[in-house]
């Protein structure tokens, strides 16, 4: 059954769903492999810890934005249409171009990549299989969300579920099951000067921002909820919630078994506290879940940026095949398949490691941007907004959308604009910290970004 407004996609998402989506978008290898990255740039507990915290608070606010917005514009497209409408069509482009390219595709080819290598250990296949693995990783779960929203929602739902349960595990394990002798005793921690503690923080903020990404990607299917304006908002901010207890758990979880030295020379931080813990078979259960975890974020990122580009679609500024949807499943078949065989060549290629190099930074700067358009709605007092091109090809309506000050027809940003102007901040320094890290990166990266400008000229004259 089909949804009975203009969009042409089918309702058929509830709280549960999108919750799972949320979890699954943030949820990925992140875990299980940057906190010794963090334990590096941050080596003593205090600062460890309250970094992961700080993450987790930036999330939060995060998802207070991405609530408000939701509620306001629950479409097809989530931060395309927001910032199309708020700064402008070009903005909005760049987005979904920064998205398709290399953001979404290449993040999809690496992960795919990961969850290969750790299948092929645990199978005992060679690392010839790796390449073939991962495309056949893409192709599987393009096909599953070809079938409908619902079957690509049932199997997130699942994966997400046992990544949980693996990291509750890990978790479980590390704080009731630790014997004494087997905890790193703590050591005094050093005197650290003010300007190595800011510094240490600036630094060890960017890779735990980057763990905490991904929550955004629920807001693209809006126009699949059933009731968008009351469950997205919820599952935005229980999902997020959820997500910052594992997370911080799970470090300290890293931190009483490894000790900060420890954590700092690990490559496999979950592995390692497992293989202590239980031993062998400890660590194969996290490489499992691992290799589950990042299948899940696989599937979540290939079912859900494809509304953005089918939104691009019928804005007439991507190829229109994508903007049509399926008749049977209601998904934007084209632009799944798009995606998926871009995806495929980038793992071919193997360019997609150097690309998410140049263009990660991206990623926050769009973070950022989304985060000014709430002070532009909140501006313009959030009456009728443009909802254009945000289902079908040939959908050419406009949406009013119920004012702000009628809180209950939807989630109101708390603290505001001190939360999403702390959220902007923080999207801003993650920004600067990149670019002075590796500033040869950002000017390559700001150049393919910079690229969608003569791309979008070149479609809105092609296509009126």
């Amino acid at each position: 059954m089909t949804s009975p407004d203009k969009t042409g996609y089918a309702r058929r998402l509830g709280l549960f769903d999108a919750t799972m989506l949320v979890v699954g978008g943030i949820i990925g290898a992140g875990i299980f492999l940057n906190p010794a990255v963090v334990a590096q740039r941050a080596p003593t507990v205090g600062l460890t810890i309250g970094v992961w915290v700080l993450g987790g608070a930036v999330a939060l606010a995060g998802a207070f934005v991405f609530a408000e917005l939701a509620a306001l514009k629950p479409l097809a497209g989530g931060g395309y249409v927001y910032l199309r409408d708020a700064l402008g069509p070009l903005v909005g482009f760049l987005y979904g171009w920064t998205q398709l390219l290399v953001i979404n595709s290449g993040g999809i080819a690496a992960v795919a990549m990961t969850f290969a290598s750790y299948a092929t250990d645990l199978t005992g296949a060679g690392p010839s299989a790796i390449p073939l693995l991962a495309v056949g990783a893409i192709a599987t779960l393009s096909g599953i969300n070809l079938l409908g929203i619902k079957s690509g929602a049932l199997v997130q739902n699942i994966l997400t579920v046992l990544k949980l349960a693996a990291l509750a595990a890990l978790i479980f394990v590390g704080l009731l099951w630790t014997a004494p002798d087997l905890v790193s005793a703590p050591s005094a921690p050093p005197a650290l000067s003010a300007r190595f503690v800011v510094t240490a923080i600036g630094t060890a903020l960017i890779p735990v921002l980057f763990a905490y990404g991904g929550w955004q990607s629920t807001n693209f299917v809006a126009a699949e909820m059933r009731e968008p304006r009351r469950d997205l908002p919820r599952a935005l901010l229980i999902g997020v919630g959820i997500v910052v207890l594992v997370y911080v758990l799970a470090n300290i979880v890293y931190v009483r078994v490894l000790g900060i030295p420890g954590l700092a020379a690990s490559t496999a931080p979950a592995s390692d506290v497992m293989r202590d813990l239980i031993g062998e078979h400890g660590a194969t259960f996290i490489a499992l879940g691992i290799a589950v975890s990042t299948f899940g974020f696989l599937n979540l990122a290939i079912l859900s940026a494809p509304r953005v580009y089918q939104a691009m679609a019928a804005d007439g500024v991507f190829f229109g095949g994508a903007a049509r949807l399926s008749d049977r499943s209601r998904v934007p078949a084209v632009a799944i398949l798009i995606q998926g065989g871009w995806a495929a060549v980038l793992v071919a290629t193997k360019t997609y490691g150097q690309l998410l190099d140049y263009v990660v930074f991206g990623d926050w700067i769009f973070f950022a941007a989304v985060g000014v358009t709430l002070f532009v709605y909140r501006r313009r007092g959030g009456g009728a907004e443009r909802a254009k091109g945000a289902g079908t090809a040939d959908d050419d309506t406009e949406t009013a959308v119920p004012p702000f000050r009628r809180s209950a027809d939807g989630f109101r940003c708390p603290g505001y604009p001190w939360v999403p102007g702390f959220f902007v901040v923080a999207g801003v320094f993650a920004v600067g910290s990149t670019v002075l890290s590796n500033p040869l990166n950002a000017l390559i990266g700001g150049g393919i970004i910079a690229l969608g400008v003569p791309a979008y000229f070149w479609w809105k004259r092609r296509i009126p």
